[in-house]
């Protein structure tokens, strides 16, 4: 009895504080546990799409099988953010070869598209929406290039969950519900869609079912008759047409001229792992610079989430950005320094203007020496040891509000990200590519993928994978406990559509900091505030090479789910 007395009296006293925890184990942060399987795993921002990697893994594909079903399914379900309409990257973990593979299936801007035309519309930038924005959609072609170089399913099974789902219909999730209305709000004017994304006559609410037939209908076309089904067939031809009719200038020839491109990924070690992004035409470089600019610092020393530590965060952002403003752009209409920006000594040179008590208001970009030479990320990984990072994306929300008739999808907006200024790495020219901010990554470590990982969010990526890595490697963070970590952005940096860095910028963080640290900030000069939303979305895959495990990690800030088997 006096036992039984003693624990329950333990339990009464334990009680308020493992409810004030909220978790038994974990930082106090940690929204879930890290998802753990041996034999496959996937990990994206909505659960459908989730599942539908897993039964294509379970099915006897492969990771690339599962992450293009994956994208195809999260072009349906969360069309705010992605869809066949846009680009998309990737970094790819071949099991056989044990190397890494980079590719960029980015589209070019048209043809018949000049920089004279918008100088003569008097125009200082390209607009968000609209037919002057939309450049080719590389979605596709990235999908069959994948496939054809290590895929191993046929691309109709690997198609057909995104099928079945467009033409039986499935419940609209929390995040996608929110931002449905205001995409009609803005994009309502144009032809198709209300048709398209408002069937009823308005935006579908929460937990109600919405179909896409059109849908279902190009991407059986596309399942059936190849990439060239959508880049040279009646999709392309549709695409000309309807172009035409708004008065833009993407053409069947343009589509036609499309391809993907294998580029070799670029990598930076920091502090004994070798952290992987791919080359610009993408910012990936900018966490790279970042990286090299922070290894400088002991964070042993500097706790997490202390002034000390946002300080010297946001003073490297502020270098790498300005680079970024000036050097990165399509390497084919450009010469970029890539190895020069990602150097040690490079970085040490930068790392020597940080002023430690000062944010500053104005950086320059530096002058490394020349040498010749709104989005979805998923990542899966399958029982051969094959892992994939993906990242997809229209750029601005749903896109360009360009539906072309019939076919169920909207086309990026990722033109609006070239500069109209002449002489700029980023000016745009007839069959560029654009500036890119989508953004996969990669951890190896003494030559093993130790993890597939990206955090979507605009101009944010750079940060935010600078930010998993640190808490990862320099504060001893598990994948989910990474990704939960409040988070630090900071904007007002030049950017490589022409805008200038006028003063400090702001900084803006996610609730979990203390006030004590806000005010050290703005005592060193920062301009400091609070934001809701911006602050990307993440997911994970940590390989521990010891005990062959996957584990697994999601984002808590959107519909995500990580699985495995």
């Amino acid at each position: 009895m006096n036992k039984l007395f003693s624990t329950l009296c333990l339990l009464i006293l334990l009680l308020p504080r493992l409810t004030a925890q909220d978790r038994l184990s974990g930082r106090s942060f940690a929204t879930r546990a890290v998802v753990m399987a041996r034999h496959g795993m996937a990990c994206t921002s909505h659960p459908l799409s989730t599942q539908a990697a897993i039964q294509v893994l379970r099915s006897g594909g492969n990771a690339i099988d599962a992450a293009i079903a994956a994208n195809a399914v999260e072009g349906l379900v969360e069309p705010h953010v992605n869809g066949i309409g846009g680009d998309l990257f990737a970094i790819v973990w071949d099991a056989k070869t044990k190397k890494l593979y980079g590719l960029n299936a980015s589209g070019r801007s048209p043809y018949s598209l000049t920089l004279a035309e918008f100088q003569k519309r008097g125009l200082t930038h390209i607009p968000s929406d609209g037919p002057l924005p939309v450049s080719v959609p590389g979605c596709v072609d990235g999908w069959f290039s994948l496939h054809k170089r290590f895929g191993k399913a046929p691309m109709t099974d690997i198609l057909s969950h995104a099928i079945r789902y467009a033409r039986e219909g499935y419940p609209v999730h929390d995040e996608a519900a929110f931002y449905w209305p205001l995409m009609i709000a803005r994009f309502g004017k144009y032809p198709n869609v209300k048709e398209t994304y408002a069937p009823t006559g308005a935006a579908p609410k929460r937990g109600e079912l919405f179909r896409n037939p059109a849908l279902a209908n190009t991407l059986e076309k596309i399942a059936k008759g190849g990439r060239d089904a959508f880049y040279k067939g009646d999709i392309a031809q549709t695409i000309d047409a309807f172009m035409k009719k708004m008065g833009g200038y993407l053409s069947a020839r343009d589509l036609a001229d499309h391809t993907s491109e294998w580029v070799e990924p670029v990598s930076t070690n920091y502090r004994g792992y070798d952290v992987w992004e791919l080359p610009p035409n993408s910012q990936g470089i900018a966490a790279l610079q970042m990286l090299n600019v922070l290894e400088g610092y002991d964070f042993s020393t500097i706790p997490w989430g202390s002034p000390e530590h946002i300080h010297r965060f946001v003073e490297a952002k502020k270098l790498a950005f300005e680079d970024r403003a000036r050097y990165y752009a399509d390497p084919a209409f450009a010469t970029i320094p890539v190895q020069a920006l990602i150097s040690k000594p490079y970085a040490a040179e930068r790392r020597a203007l940080i002023d430690l008590n000062r944010a500053a208001s104005r950086v320059d970009a530096g002058n490394p020496a020349l040498k010749q030479g709104d989005t979805i990320y998923l990542t899966v990984a399958d029982e051969e040891g094959n892992m994939v990072s993906l990242i997809q994306s229209n750029y601005r929300g749903f896109g360009s509000g360009m539906v072309p008739d019939g076919l169920g999808f909207m086309l990026q907006d990722r033109g609006e990200l070239y500069s109209l200024t002449d002489g700029q790495n980023n000016t745009y020219a007839p069959h560029k590519r654009p500036f890119q901010t989508i953004i996969p990554a990669f951890i190896t470590k003494d030559g093993q993928p130790f993890m597939s990982f990206g955090v979507m969010g605009g101009s944010f990526q750079p940060l935010g994978h600078v930010q998993i890595v640190m808490n990862m490697i320099d504060y001893g963070m598990n994948p989910q406990e990474a990704g939960d970590a409040p988070r630090i952005d900071h904007q007002g940096s030049s950017e490589p559509t022409g805008e200038k860095m006028t003063d400090s910028g702001l900084i803006t963080l996610e609730s979990g900091y203390p006030y004590e640290t806000i005010r050290e900030l703005m005592r060193k000069g920062h301009k400091v505030g609070y934001g809701l939303g911006g602050y990307g979305g993440y997911q994970a895959i940590m390989y521990d090479a010891k005990n062959k495990i996957y584990h697994g990690a999601t984002e808590s800030r959107k519909d995500g789910q990580a699985a495995g088997f």
